[in-house]
């Protein structure tokens, strides 16, 4: 089975304290804390911005940054937020 992803930055979403939360509160599945939060998403960016934003957390993991760049690039389009 696959790790579920978060749809917005591919952050692994392991454990239930990694997911975003609904308008209601309830937890939801396809986002993680740090991108949706109350139904609405934490910040208005393109995909380019995110690609950005995402690349020194996966520098920091011991990828190169031109490894980490081109995956983000690879992975992004293909998620629900930027499809």
């Amino acid at each position: 089975m696959n790790q579920p992803v978060c749809q917005s930055c591919a952050m692994p979403m392991e454990e239930e304290k990694m997911l975003g939360t609904n308008q209601d509160g309830s937890k939801n599945e396809e986002y993680c804390v740090y991108c949706y939060e109350n139904g609405a998403f934490t910040s208005n960016v393109t995909m380019n911005e995110m690609v950005n934003i995402c690349v020194p957390h996966l520098v920091e993991e011991g990828m190169k940054e031109a490894e980490a760049r081109k995956t983000m690039e690879d992975i992004l389009p293909k998620l629900k937020r930027w499809a």
